[in-house]
């Protein structure tokens, strides 16, 4: 399945797609300041309820691929870092300056 297509079984919603977790990432980063990151799991507790744990794969991915199109960055200690190589715990965060 391609990343546009991919769905998720959620527990507490139904089925998740790819862009409704897209949407959800997006959707939070706007909510909080410029300077502010999210956790994956802000994500995928927000689509997936009592169900995010499922989620949380699906949402690092979509997230590496939003940092492959230049729209968001992943940080570990507030450094951005190559999502590819990133293990543990990770923020996502709207693009900034270098």
């Amino acid at each position: 399945m391609d990343d546009d297509t991919h769905q998720t079984q959620a527990r507490a919603s139904g089925p998740v797609d790819d862009a409704s977790i897209e949407a959800t990432i997006l959707d939070l980063l706007a909510q909080r300041a410029d300077t502010s990151s999210i956790c994956p799991s802000d994500a995928a507790r927000s689509i997936g309820g009592e169900g995010w744990r499922d989620l949380m794969d699906d949402t690092r991915r979509v997230a590496r691929r939003l940092v492959a199109e230049g729209r968001v960055q992943i940080t570990q200690g507030g450094k951005v870092v190559n999502p590819l190589e990133a293990r543990g715990p990770i923020r996502i965060r709207w693009p900034r300056g270098s």
